[in-house]
């Protein structure tokens, strides 16, 4: 039987930095790393490769493996404390600043660039604010570092070898099937493997794609779990010289809306100037997201438009709900389903010769034409297109009959774990952090709170042995 200090559930960034911390914490801690994916080297996805629909791999290569679903995304990291997540909730503002800016410096030492956009400009930027008030919508200040689909890999890897070099163990293509306790106290995890892994402590940060194995384990143990909004939307698509007004400015802007008819929240997420769109599988069913390279452009940009809903009693399933949504653009589309906007308002079914004759080319080519009107509920397409025309006063040109639309795009985290202020759940010992745990939602804020849990871990193991070479102090007060 296998036995460790600490056993990490996850290889995104959540248990990346939580690793890196620990190391520098404890050297010679045993650490052990399970992925479920593959490792970074080997996550190529056949069906990009061969432009071809999805494969419906049993792990998908773009949101699962070493470096979790950021490792193929286009690395945005906000240097803000306003997005990306609910770990303000669990620290004191200050301290919360200061970890956003420890963890950028991180990036930075393993090859992230040190530009960041949306420092300058600020008249501007306050102009665009009043702008956008009059819309109805408001524009959330968040300076980004943007990495780009390529360099982000490289960082990744970087970081990995670091690890290996601090003899952490990594497994990868190594589920972690459940977890291990005794009286209220954490000590250790099955693989899917049966084989029973001892540890003093775990840290559970599976990811988005592990959410659902994690609110299966939170049931089954008996942790209480807060019910998040379900996040479903749609990806725009359209000309960069249409978004290029903002996208100088903030690169990826920000903005939140209040329906007029529902006054449902929708918000914009993962802006890609120049980039393009890309398809997902999550256990089976085929999603859309999007993403920058750091140096390939397009004529394009994409951006995601998410309808933030919560549910009350009974109901307890949103990510449930949210794959059920899904799976109808599956059905009807076979994957991913591309309609024109003009198309839509008017009740027409997008075809391929239709969005041949539009100013837009489509970037995800293995996209279907067709009706997301039969995908989406009647509320959330609502919601979609009061935003797009709110969108529109602030940009013109993004309610454009020519403007693509491409569905379903869902994140799935919505159920978060009763943790305390160290991120440790009910059973002693027990740590969860990342998208997984319905605590964050982007590379900053899920790598802040693996550094979050390694620090409250390092104050319980024996007298540090290391130099203590953490670039801030610690978090908790």
């Amino acid at each position: 039987m296998a036995e460790y200090d600490v056993v990490l559930v996850g290889a995104g960034p959540a248990a990346i930095f939580c690793a890196m911390e620990l190391t520098w914490q404890h050297p010679g801690l045993r650490l052990l790393m399970l992925e479920k994916g593959r490792d970074l080297q080997e996550r190529h996805c056949p069906s990009q490769e061969k432009q071809a629909p999805c494969f419906n791999c049993p792990s998908c290569a773009i949101v699962s493996g070493w470096g979790g679903a950021g490792a193929f995304s286009d690395g945005k990291l906000a240097l803000s404390t306003e997005v990306g997540g609910l770990l303000g909730q669990h620290l004191e503002q200050r301290q919360f600043a200061a970890g956003i800016d420890y963890v950028h410096r991180i990036y930075i030492r393993f090859g992230a660039p040190q530009e960041v956009y949306g420092l300058e400009h600020q008249e501007e930027i306050i102009a665009l604010q009043r702008q956008s008030a009059l819309a109805g919508l408001r524009l959330v200040p968040a300076p980004i570092r943007h990495l780009g689909t390529g360099r982000t890999q490289q960082v990744l890897q970087q970081m990995q070898d670091y690890l290996l070099e601090q003899d952490v163990e990594i497994r990868t293509k190594s589920p972690a099937a459940s977890l291990l306790t005794r009286d209220g106290v954490v000590n250790g995890v099955v693989t899917d493997q049966g084989e029973e892994i001892r540890s003093q402590f775990v840290v559970c940060a599976p990811g988005r794609q592990g959410s659902e194995w994690m609110t299966r384990e939170a049931g089954r143990l008996g942790l209480e779990m807060y019910i998040n909004p379900v996040d479903i939307g749609l990806r725009i698509e359209l000309p960069a010289i249409v978004m290029e007004p903002l996208t100088r400015l903030t690169y990826e802007a920000k903005f939140i809306y209040s329906t007029p008819t529902f006054e449902d929240t929708v918000r914009t997420f993962c802006m890609n100037p120049y980039g393009e769109v890309v398809m997902e599988n999550t256990d089976g069913i085929v999603t859309v997201n999007g993403h920058s390279h750091a140096e390939a452009k397009t004529e394009y940009t994409n951006f995601a438009l998410l309808v933030s809903k919560g549910f009350t009693e009974p109901f307890k399933k949103p990510i449930t709900y949210g794959k059920y949504i899904a799976s109808l653009a599956n059905m009807l589309g076979g994957g991913v389903i591309v309609q024109r906007l003009g198309d839509l308002m008017s009740g027409h079914r997008s075809t391929k010769d239709r969005i041949s004759k539009g100013l837009v080319a489509p970037t995800l080519q293995e996209a279907t034409p067709g009706d997301l009107s039969l995908v989406l509920p009647y509320r959330h397409c609502t919601a979609i297109l009061e935003m797009l025309k709110a969108l529109d006063q602030v940009a013109p040109g993004v309610c454009s009959r020519h403007t693509l639309l491409y569905g379903v795009e869902v994140k799935f985290y919505s159920s978060r774990l009763n943790v305390t202020d160290e991120l440790e759940t009910e059973i002693r010992n027990l740590f969860v952090a990342g998208d997984g745990a319905g605590i964050t939602r982007g590379l900053a804020q899920a790598s802040l709170s693996g550094v979050v849990a390694a620090r409250a871990i390092s104050k319980r193991l024996p007298a540090r042995t290391g130099t203590g070479t953490a670039l801030i102090p610690e978090l908790a007060p």
